[in-house]
């Protein structure tokens, strides 16, 4: 039976917050996919604001939830995974990646777990170590700099960083996880900023756009889910890396010139209907 291209998103949601999977379903929704969700948590607002926010964790949730998908012979074309609360949670959605996987299903992991040289809170090297054996059940993945080094066990080397660098930390963490690798948050000159792509048969390809003088919470699960998107709708991995940047530019270069302040999140929300045609296969 022919059936709609779907994916599934395992993420955190955050009521309010523009991340996870208040970004991932509509973006990959509005590339003509169906978006399945897998919620391991449920947060009213996502960390980033001030403390108080309500937290319920679903870890016990997950096989059930993800049973009864398969009970009714759901199928997917991608799983895409993004933050997750513990441990124990990437052991269990490890699980979960084999079990939703056919043949010719994407699998993407986005190690969401730190930034600009630190760990997220609750989190430490532990935690980077278990990533790392996630990263090894993915086809892509999509670690910012931050993520890569604590991946790899290495300290933290803010940039830019030259090609050269950028090449060998891409191709260190290609060899450990045996997944293409997509970099996020890479500069070369501090004045663009973007993506790199790295796998052993193209070697290393870059995207960047210019540096908006403003950092937004989020911006990692937007690009992250375009390029979920363009790659279940066909796009080459390396194509899908250029949508992907050049979206999630427009967004941050729009919030910045519309929202002076706002730094929650970015107004994804009135690109949406430029998606499905961005996305579409090469």
């Amino acid at each position: 039976m022919n059936r709609q291209k779907r994916a599934a998103a395992i993420h955190d949601i955050s009521g309010f917050g523009k991340c996870s999977l208040t970004a991932a379903l509509p973006i990959i929704s509005a590339a003509g996919i169906e978006t399945a969700a897998v919620p391991t948590a449920v947060l009213s607002t996502h960390t980033a604001f001030r403390p108080g926010f309500t937290y319920r964790d679903l870890t016990a949730d997950l096989v059930p939830f993800v049973d009864n998908w398969l009970d009714n012979g759901l199928e997917f074309d991608a799983v895409y995974s993004g933050f997750l609360g513990s441990t124990e949670q990437i052991s269990i959605v490890a699980g979960l990646i084999e079990k939703l996987s056919g043949a010719r299903t994407v699998k993407i992991v986005d190690p969401a777990m730190a930034d600009n040289g630190r760990m997220y809170a609750g989190f430490d090297m532990n935690f980077a170590g278990e990533m790392a054996r996630l990263c090894a059940a993915a086809d892509v993945i999509v670690p910012n700099l931050t993520e890569a080094a604590f991946i790899l066990g290495r300290e933290y080397r803010p940039g830019p960083m030259s090609e050269g660098e950028t090449l060998a930390l891409a191709r260190d963490l290609q060899r450990q996880c045996g997944a293409a690798v997509v970099l996020t948050g890479v500069s070369f000159d501090g004045d663009r900023i973007g993506a790199a792509v790295y796998t052993p048969d193209d070697g290393l390809r870059t995207c960047f756009r210019p540096r908006v003088p403003q950092t937004y919470c989020g911006t990692g699960d937007v690009f992250a889910s375009v390029l979920t998107a363009a790659l279940v709708k066909g796009q080459t991995l390396v194509r899908a890396v250029r949508t992907a940047v050049d979206f999630t530019y427009e967004c941050i270069r729009q919030t910045y010139e519309k929202f002076p302040g706002m730094t929650y999140g970015v107004d994804f929300e009135d690109s949406l209907y430029k998606l499905k045609q961005l996305t579409e296969e090469d």
